[in-house]
């Protein structure tokens, strides 16, 4: 059996009215704009399913198959876990038409929007689940299409052992300079693939140190030019790349971060119990540890925790 992931160490602590209640552990790692690390705790090197932190590298995988998108924000949305709101679901079922599928093509099951207030919407209206709402509509869609560019069968294009998984794992591989160290089956249905935390920063730090016109640097770009495409309005990593020059980001489930910034590093973190919440305060502390800093950051640095309506503590850092 190969290495598995040996769990992390405190990063973040839960303090409400002065007192600790809880910790969160994990595991970060900190690369400097040359590959090289800063600093890092837990296992960095055990492999983690890194869920959909991987979808930049799928979308260049997809691209480099053949997917035929000219317009960056559809390469955004191919790249996204959007949160279903109109814009989102408008875009995947036009990318869908021209191609002459409708939804029921899409592998991924049908969902309520993820955000509030689009979910809200669709059931004010009498709407339900729908496979265009689920967050990896975009990504399912773009592997349609990238199915249908480069004569693969659509049947089972979600398999791992079809022609187009087997692009995408060389492609995580060459991109993270490991080997997948597990093949799982993501919420979505589609393979989600293990490997390190070490090799998921290197990967993003690749993708922003891309020269322009190739299609690693498309994918980067794609993402930057319209974040709200990759999550959604109110999305953290949406807010990220709107508030930090040249930042790529984006979340996975289970507490996973990635981040990158051309020139001066990246960062790939993991909270142990998937809780999203220490997931940013984390993030921001190992963005400082490379002089990154925006006011976008601040907000995120602590996250508050109320008491009958008021802030009486907060999730922070300890690394």
């Amino acid at each position: 059996m190969g290495k598995t992931y040996e769990g992390g160490v405190p990063l973040a602590e839960v303090v409400r009215s002065g007192f600790v209640e809880g910790i969160h552990r994990g595991s970060v790692v900190v690369l400097d704009g040359a590959g090289a690390p800063v600093a890092e705790a837990g296992d960095t090197a055990g492999p983690i399913f890194p869920r959909s932190s991987n979808k930049p590298m799928q979308a260049v995988g997809m691209l480099r198959a053949g997917l035929p998108l000219t317009d960056r924000a559809d390469v955004a949305l191919v790249s996204a876990s959007h949160a279903g709101e109109e814009f989102h679901v408008e875009r995947v079922t036009g990318l869908l038409g021209r191609a002459g599928l409708t939804e029921e093509a899409l592998h991924c099951p049908p969902d309520l929007p993820v955000g509030d207030a689009a979910r809200e919407a669709v059931l004010r209206a009498g709407g339900g689940p729908r496979r265009v709402q689920m967050n990896c509509s975009g990504k399912h869609t773009g592997m349609l299409l990238t199915c249908l560019a480069a004569g693969w069968p659509v049947d089972g294009y979600w398999r791992p052992e079809h022609p187009l998984q087997q692009r995408l794992t060389a492609t995580i591989e060459e991109f993270t300079g490991e080997s997948v160290a597990a093949v799982g089956v993501d919420g979505c249905g589609a393979p989600v693939l293990a490997v390190s935390l070490t090799g998921l920063a290197r990967a993003f730090l690749r993708l922003v140190s891309a020269e322009p016109g190739t299609v690693e640097r498309t994918v980067a770009d794609a993402m930057r030019a319209y974040p709200e495409l990759v999550g959604g309005t109110r999305a953290d990593d949406t807010r990220l790349m709107r508030g930090v020059p040249g930042l790529l980001a984006k979340v996975g489930a289970e507490g996973v971060i990635a981040a990158a910034v051309p020139e001066v590093g990246a960062v790939a973190l993991k909270i142990d119990d998937g809780a999203g919440r220490a997931r940013m305060p984390v993030l921001v502390s190992a963005l400082r540890r490379l002089g990154v800093e925006a006011p976008v950051l601040s907000e995120y640095a602590e996250i508050p925790l109320l008491g009958g309506g008021l802030p009486v503590g907060a999730v922070r850092p300890v690394w």
